[in-house]
């Protein structure tokens, strides 16, 4: 049983007193394999590993639903039980050490990682006047500095409860499925952000209701459910295939409004798994 119940959806970003009339246009960007090519949170497990965050413990305890969300066939019903093993699994974790971390690896652990296609998208709609939003499962400790080199404008992400410094693995916000939607539409209120004249990137099925929200709705690198419901409801579909250097794009940071604090992403375990079994092999 889930000693760690999800609660009720409750929105990242709150909305103004006095919603701003919707006059202006925005670009909500999927984070993981949508801007760049692997999850976030598996990106950074080499610098988790080597500071003792993580265990072979709790990398045998997630890998199976991991390895179904890296191929692309993680339905909700397991991204929801991976949620689970991960807020158990960060439970404890120091809040500054994982921002120290993150911050001292950023270079090494995303590069080369991030589609050239994404960052010639973004420069589109900065150059259009919109601003750019990335929307994450993962949280703002990992989300935040990525977007900051992007340029983006604001972050909705995972905001897990912290006491003392430390996660206590419950969850305050999941960025996730209809939560991600629903934060949409609050930052849209605030921002006066006119959603029918605004676009979406994603590519997973359990993203459909943030695609829904907008009047441009784009699948990337689609999954094969996403793909069939891009079909049906008319949404663009879009080929990313150039990962690249995240700092040979970087752009001096616009406004990032942290939406969330915290580790909640998808993915933290092939990659170590991989990297646990090559340490055993012998030279």
């Amino acid at each position: 049983m889930d000693e760690h119940p999800t609660p009720e959806a409750s929105p990242a970003v709150s909305a103004a007193d006095e919603p701003v009339p919707p006059t202006r246009e925005a670009a909500f960007f999927d984070l993981d394999k949508t801007i760049i090519a692997t999850s976030s949170a598996t990106a950074f497990s080499r610098p988790f590993l080597a500071e003792g965050l993580l265990t072979r413990r709790s990398v045998a305890r997630t890998a199976y639903a991991q390895l179904l969300y890296l191929l692309g066939g993680a339905d909700e019903g397991q991204t929801e039980r991976l949620r689970v093993q991960l807020s158990r699994m960060v439970e404890g974790w120091d809040v500054a050490q994982v921002s120290a971390i993150v911050a001292e690896t950023l270079h090494e652990s995303i590069d080369p990682a991030v589609y050239v296609e994404a960052v010639t998208l973004i420069e589109e709609h900065h150059a259009a006047g919109r601003d750019v939003v990335v929307v994450s499962a993962s949280g703002s400790e990992i989300v935040e500095p990525i977007a900051a080199v992007l340029g983006a404008d604001h972050v909705i992400a995972t905001r897990m409860a912290v006491a003392d410094g430390r996660y206590t693995g419950g969850i305050d916000f999941y960025a996730f499925g209809e939560n991600k939607a629903t934060a949409i539409r609050e930052l849209a209120l605030e921002q006066g952000y006119d959603l029918d004249a605004s676009y979406a990137y994603s590519d997973s099925i359990t993203d459909a209701p943030m695609l829904a929200a907008v009047g441009h709705g784009f699948a990337v690198n689609p999954d094969r459910a996403l793909r069939r419901l891009a079909v049906t409801e008319g949404w663009g579909m879009l080929s990313f295939t150039r990962p690249v250097s995240l700092f040979a794009f970087a752009r001096p940071p616009q406004r990032v409004v942290r939406a969330g604090v915290v580790l909640g992403g998808v993915g933290l375990v092939v990659l170590v798994w991989w990297l646990l079994r090559r340490r055993r092999r012998p030279a």
